[in-house]
């Protein structure tokens, strides 16, 4: 572990790149920019994107040339973009929360202001935390496939400016009206677990950090540098089981629910019926047949100095 503040040293460059597109992007651009070169950043390049084509664009740019901090502004899956491209690097990545949902920086325990979290990145510390993998494919928080898949679909732009965190509820309901159940496989390909033949699911979620879904926890025990992913499967059921479940989402006991199937393993490959498209944090990014990895250790992040998302820091 080390301190943030070496970051501000001469020579050490510094890239913010904001999606403008995001819920509070534009907005908090200059005020960002302000804070940065208060707190003795002197070396900072600033990039604003406003589709997804631009921030591809501007992450290509700025890594042709590794910075020694990345600021990335967004929501979870601008940050997921940023990661998979430090991932494996000597940059280090920082995170402004101008999204939705924002749970990666909730995972950094981040304050939800932009510019008081630019404040906490400085004067902050440096952790390693992991990045999981799907057919190769980056994500940080949960990567899923069912219910939340539609979710996804019907989390448009429009609902989630009106309603923020709310429009994920809404969706949710929409999308379990028209769900239909399917079937997956799950082998283990370390022979930690037997495979599992499963029917009649509602979703079956991959998480490698700890939150996702505007809030919601993977589990009570789940961390971003413990090289596991949890994983777990709902079988679907009345209207009422899923009511339940529902409320044990925030806190991740859903785990303890006679319909959720729970396991911990280190890498997990999925075989359904038919190919599924795979959710990685917001993204549909991926397709089964699926194989899920955990890349330890990969990415170097700064986080507020009394962050406590890296409880194993530095551990193989």
């Amino acid at each position: 572990m080390e301190t943030i503040g070496l970051l501000s040293e001469p020579g050490a460059c510094v890239d913010l790149v904001v999606n403008a597109g995001a819920r509070s992007g534009a907005a908090a651009l200059a005020t960002v920019r302000e804070v940065l070169v208060a707190g003795g950043v002197r070396d900072l390049r600033t990039h604003e994107a406003t589709s997804g084509g631009e921030l591809a664009a501007a992450l290509e740019r700025v890594m042709a040339e590794p910075p020694r901090l990345l600021i990335v502004g967004g929501g979870d899956g601008t940050v997921g973009a940023a990661a998979a491209r430090v991932a494996g690097t000597t940059t280090v990545l920082g995170v402004l929360p101008l999204g939705t949902a924002n749970d990666f920086a909730r995972t950094l325990e981040l304050s939800p202001d932009p510019a008081e979290a630019a404040r906490e990145l400085l004067g902050g510390k440096v952790v390693d935390l992991d990045v999981g993998r799907v057919n190769g494919s980056a994500y940080l928080n949960v990567a899923s496939f069912g219910l939340s898949v539609e979710v996804t679909r019907r989390l448009t732009p429009r609902l989630k400016r009106f309603l923020g965190p709310a429009a994920y509820a809404v969706a949710t309901l929409l999308a379990f009206r028209h769900h239909r159940p399917f079937a997956a496989r799950l082998e283990f390909p370390d022979g930690d677990r037997e495979p599992l033949e499963l029917d009649e699911l509602l979703q079956v979620a991959v998480g490698s950090g700890r939150h996702y879904g505007g809030g919601n926890t993977v589990s009570p025990t789940a961390s971003l540098d413990d090289g596991m992913l949890d994983v777990y499967a709902i079988v679907k059921g009345r209207l009422r089981d899923h009511v339940s479940i529902a409320r044990l989402l925030r806190d991740g006991s859903l785990i303890e629910h006679d319909r959720v199937r729970h396991v911990v393993t280190r890498a997990v490959d999925v075989v359904t019926t038919a190919p599924m498209p795979v959710n990685l944090d917001g993204e549909l990014a991926a397709t089964t047949p699926a194989a899920f990895r955990v890349d330890r250790n990969a990415l170097h992040v700064a986080v507020p100095a009394r962050s406590r998302a890296a409880r194993l820091d530095g551990q193989a």
